[in-house]
């Protein structure tokens, strides 16, 4: 389960921060800017050829980088380009909030991304009712990002921004992820359903 919710962290964020960061400082702004998005482009067309599902993550940060790719070209702006992102945190905020009335939110999509539960599972009624609630406190993640990011792009060079926004980032985001576990593993329990680490079981 780590691994496979790790891969795409690593390939989705980690790898095309990385590139970024290296050909900016070495070649320019501009090189930074296609080799980021060129990575994504890259992940997406390595699954299409291998006819692989394309994760929903992929195809909403890939979409999110091409705006983003464009302004920064066309401005230069790194103030604009580092914008983007920052405000996104706010759109993802409140299309949580959006989708929390459909029978399985953008949150519960998102999460078979990294560890796709069985179908006995993920129809449960009081599962549904987790990704429902807990919707809410990844909207309030977003939402503090977005608020700390942003005030560390106005105020700090992009090297900083960068340093700074990722180590705060990530820091929410992995007490986001362990409140969720927990959360998750409280209602698994309060269902019946009890988690056990190993080989599955034979029938």
């Amino acid at each position: 389960m780590l691994r496979q919710a790790g891969r795409p962290l690593v390939e989705f964020t980690l790898v095309p921060l990385a590139l970024f960061w290296v050909l900016l400082s070495e070649v320019g702004f501009n090189a930074g800017l296609i080799a980021g998005l060129g990575w994504a482009g890259l992940a997406i067309g390595r699954r299409l050829v291998a006819g692989q599902k394309l994760p929903t993550i992929l195809l909403i940060t890939t979409t999110l980088l091409v705006v983003r790719t464009v302004v920064g070209l066309e401005t230069g702006s790194a103030f604009l380009y580092f914008l983007q992102p920052t405000v996104q945190n706010f759109v993802f905020s409140l299309m949580l909030l959006v989708t929390i009335g459909l029978d399985r939110p953008l949150l519960a999509k998102l999460a078979d991304d990294f560890c796709a539960l069985p179908k006995g599972i993920s129809g449960h009624p009081g599962i549904k009712q987790f990704f429902k609630r807990v919707s809410l406190l990844w909207a309030l993640v977003f939402l503090i990002n977005g608020v700390t990011t942003i005030v560390v792009l106005a105020t700090q060079t992009v090297g900083n921004f960068l340093l700074v926004s990722t180590a705060g980032s990530y820091s929410v985001v992995a007490m986001g992820i362990a409140l969720s576990v927990w959360w998750f593993r409280r209602v698994l329990a309060g269902n019946g359903i009890h988690l056990r680490i190993g080989q599955a079981a034979v029938v």
